[in-house]
Parts: C-alpha cells; structure tokens; sequence
C-alpha cells in the first residue's frame, strides 16, 4: 500500500497525495453553497429587485449605498455578491457578469481585495467602522469599484451607526455599500435616508419545490413530488432552509427520496394518520381514536409535532369547505382528504376544533401531564359533531318559536342578546310584556327577579312545553295555559304563576291527556301531521332534559 498524506488548504478542501502522485479532492460542497446564484436571473423569486438593479447597471445609475432587507434565506447576500460581480467585471458594468475574468473568479472564491465582506454582529463597535473610514480614502486594487457588503448591519451599534453616516452620505465615487439586514426596523433611519431600500420576499412554494426537482436532476436522485413539497413547505420560504433540509433527507433516502421514510424517519403524524383519527372523531369512535394516538406517539411522533399536524389538518378542512383548493395552502391535493371529515363537520364546528387545538398548544408547555390533556381534547374531538355553537343555539330557538306560532313576542334581541331561554314566550316563563319596562336609566342587567325559575317551575314548564307542541303539531288550538304569567315580584307569587311545589296539579280543559315525551309523535312527527326542522327538535330535546335551576 502506498504511503498518504493530508494537505489542507484553506477554503479549497483536504486533498490527499500518495507515493504514486495520486491526489484526490475530499471537499464536500452543501447544496446551497453550491447551487448559490451566480447572475441576477438565477435569483429566485425575488422579480423586483433583479429588474430595479438590471435598470440601474443598464442606465449606469450606480447608487453609493444599498439596503437589501427581508427573511432568511432569501438571497440578499447572493444579491450583494452578484451586484459586486456586475460592477468589477472585466466585460461591465454589466448585468450579466461573465464569470470566466480573474475578478469574477476572485470574487466567487472570497479572494477580491476590492470586495470587503464584513459581518454586522461580530464588528458592532465604533472601532471597526473607524477603520472603514480610514480605508475608504484609498481606491480599488484592480477593479473599478470598492464594495463593502455589511451583512447583518442591524448588529452595529448606534455609535457604530452614527460614525458611518457622513461617510455613506459622501462617499469617493469608487466606494459601493451594500447592506443586508433582517431585521429592518432596528436600522435607524438616518441609515435608511442614505441608502436605495430592497425588500426581499419569501419565494413561494412551489417555486421551491420545482428548485428542488431540478436539484435532484442534477444530482441524479429520484424523488417523489410529495416528499419535495413537503420539503418546501417545512422551510416557509427560505430556499436556504430547504437545501438543508434537502441534503439530511438525502442522506438517510439511499439516492431515493420517500414520503414515508420522511415520515418514520423524522418522527411526522401523515396524512393518513390524520385522515383515520378524523374519521373516528367524527364517528364519535373514542376507542379507536386514543389507539391511533397511542400508535403514533410510540412510533416517536412529538406531542407537540402531533397537535400541530392536527391543527393544520382541520385548517385544510376548513379552508377545502370554503372553496380554496391551492396545494400550497392545503399542505396537500384537496382530493386527498377525507370526504367523511369533509361532510361530517361544519365551518363552526371546524372553528371549535381549532380553537380548542390551538389552546392546547399554547398550555402544553406548562403541563404536568401533555399526553392526558392531548387525549382529553381528542376525546372532544369525537363528540364535536353534537356540539352546537351560540349561533346555532340563538337561530334554532328563533325557528322552534316560529314553530309554535310564538314569533311575533319579544324573543331574541341583538347579536349578544338576552338569555335566549328566559326571553321566550313560552308556557309557564315568568315574563310578562305588557308590563313597562323601567327607564334606560333605572335598567339594571344583572338584577332580573322576574326571570328567576325553581325546580318545580321548571317542571311545569317543560310539561306544558311538550303539550303546546303536540297541540301545535297535531292542529289543536293551544290550551288556555299557554298564555304568559305575571312576574314575580320580591319572592311572592302573582295569581296565575306557576306553584312553588310540585306540578300544576288542576288540568285546564283543552289540554291533552297523556304524558306527550312517553308518545313521542310530536317529536318524530306522522303523515298527517307536520314535522319540525332536526335542529329544533335538537334544542326541544335539549330544553325538555335540562334541570333549570336556582339563578
């Protein structure tokens, strides 16, 4: 065996050199080094700023200093270099630099003495601006401008910041300040009045995930198209995050990239998983649901990485019922959802999902116990088809007083309202219209006397309730007790209010023998005789089980 030797060079990688002359480069290059822009038109998504600075070089309206701003990721950086390139090449000022002169190789291997890079957040001090001060009175060494790219500027200090400024303001016609933040607001804006401003912008989705098909072309790896969209929405518009990403995925996909060895590998909950624990939600199926939460989390899926995968699920159901069907929204192809989640729940009922998830992902950092509270709003989840929201609630009251011919009283009022059930003109409520209301003045909301039901009242109550809707549904004119009582007045009962104790005992003529809930035609209805809307017998069922008690 020949004998090795290592010898590193800085910025060029370690090569190694044998007996035999043999020398091999080891350098290993990350993806987003490497497929880093080289001229404007390789700068992705970003149309404004490649056109203004295509202008401005065009027309030689050279600025002397420059802001790029906007998220990580985005390219401002690569805009500074490429711009830097178009100023000092040989063939320039020009927009599409060449690449081949020894200024753009000297640039493109961090090797130009006229092109100064400086990191903001390692020179915050007056000192180092001092020092660019003093460079400055000197001209480039080989090219037509000196450019200083200053790459998190909002580093600097406000010392640092005010020494710079009679310098950017007047600089020798030779000198180009580029200056790439990402945090604007935190630039003074003495600094802003100075320079050109470039506001850099997320690149889209599928911009990204098209990137990344190319970049697989390139590097001869197949993919599926999920598993590079997944990629791409995980970096939220940083094509710098999605290289990243992109090169760990690579390393675990043996040269093909899967969406389910992304899944178990990363530790994801899956479309599918989401898709069966919504079905069993909306089947009010608790057993299976808390199976297939005990499966996932043993299969590593976080808690945290679990409540917000539901989250955006039911987000997606809610946006796919508004008619919005963008994949890049939707995380997914809309026909990829569950039609039974799709038809099961409703848009308010998708909002109490979400809210209750939401909720929980903020209070999950200060649980003692994360996965019982998980499993306590699944367990919600699954009844979440039965509950009924307040609008719900108000519109089906309104539509059971129409019902029974009761829709010309008071009922409802205002967005907020009343209590819905203590304003209806029902058998036995203590309410009383032709009694004056007391002056807007002398009103007092949270003192009502003459709304206030016992147990036995709310027993008569609800009996009388059921007779007047088998009178209603079977055509019968309704019994002399529907009429509305007197109210009470300090604790003492009014001649014709309900009794304290017991049901009211004396049957009215008119009123029907029976036990009405026992029969249960008025509820299901007859061919002979009207039926009620599902959503008011819900209420009805409601009102005649629920026990009113003391306010």
């Amino acid at each position: 065996m020949d004998a090795c030797c290592a010898v590193v060079y800085p910025g060029y990688g370690v090569f190694f050199v044998s007996d035999s002359g043999y020398t091999q480069n080891m350098a290993y290059e990350v993806t987003a080094t490497r497929r880093r822009p080289k001229i404007f038109d390789e700068l992705a998504g970003q149309d404004f700023v490649v056109a203004t600075l295509k202008n401005s070089l065009e027309q030689g309206h050279i600025a002397h200093a420059y802001l790029f701003s906007g998220p990580r990721g985005c390219g401002k950086t690569s805009a500074a270099r490429i711009l830097a390139r178009s100023l000092n090449c040989e063939q320039g000022p020009t927009v599409t630099p060449c690449g081949v002169c020894p200024t753009c190789q000297e640039i493109s291997r961090g090797a130009s003495l006229d092109i100064i890079e400086i990191d903001g957040a390692s020179n915050t001090g007056v000192n180092d601006v001092r020092q660019i001060k003093d460079e400055v009175l000197f001209p480039p060494n080989s090219g037509r401008y000196k450019v200083y790219i200053i790459d998190e500027v909002h580093m600097l200090s406000n010392s640092a910041f005010n020494a710079l400024l009679k310098t950017i303001e007047e600089p020798p016609p030779y000198i180009v300040f580029i200056f790439a933040t990402t945090e604007l607001h935190k630039v003074p804006a003495t600094i802003k009045s100075r320079c050109q401003q470039f506001a850099f912008r997320l690149i889209p989705i599928e911009m990204i995930a098209s990137i990344l098909k190319a970049t697989c072309t390139e590097m001869h790896i197949q993919a599926e198209d999920e598993a590079l969209f997944w990629i791409a929405k995980e970096s939220t518009g940083s094509l710098r995050d999605a290289y990243t990403l992109f090169d760990q995925v690579a390393a675990f996909s043996d040269g093909y990239i899967r969406s389910a060895l992304i899944r178990e590998k990363l530790g994801l909950v899956g479309l599918d998983n989401l898709n069966a624990l919504a079905e069993a939600c909306v089947e009010h199926d608790s057993t299976q649901a808390f199976t297939l939460i005990d499966d996932m989390l043993n299969a590593g899926v976080a808690i945290e990485q679990f409540i917000s995968d539901l989250a955006g699920y039911y987000h997606s159901i809610l946006f796919i019922q508004a008619g919005i069907t963008r994949e890049s929204l939707l995380d997914y192809s809309p026909d990829r959802f569950s039609p039974k989640v799709l038809e099961g729940l409703n848009k308010l009922q998708l909002e109490h999902a979400l809210d209750l998830l939401l909720t929980l992902y903020r209070d999950i950092r200060y649980s003692i116990a994360p996965r019982f509270e998980l499993e306590t709003v699944v367990s919600k989840l699954c009844w979440l088809g039965q509950w009924i929201s307040p609008l719900e609630l108000r519109a089906a009251i309104v539509e059971a007083q129409a019902a029974l011919g009761l829709s010309g009283s008071s009922g409802v009022e205002g967005a907020g309202g009343n209590s819905a059930a203590a304003r209806m003109e029902l058998p036995g409520v203590l309410h009383d219209s032709s009694i004056p209301s007391p002056a807007p003045a002398q009103q007092k909301p949270l003192q009502e006397p003459n709304r206030r039901l016992s147990s036995s009242q709310a027993g008569s109550l609800s009996e009388n309730f059921d007779r007047l809707v088998v009178a209603k549904a079977s055509g019968v004119p309704p019994p002399d007790f529907a009429k509305p009582v007197s109210p009470v007045h300090n604790g003492a009962e009014q001649p014709g209010s309900v009794p304290e104790t017991g049901r009211q005992a004396p049957r009215i003529a008119g009123s029907i023998e029976g036990d009405p809930v026992a029969g249960s035609d008025h509820q299901n209805g007859s061919p002979d005789s009207p039926r009620l809307a599902p959503q008011v017998e819900r209420v009805l069922h409601v009102f005649r089980g629920t026990v009113v008690k003391e306010t």
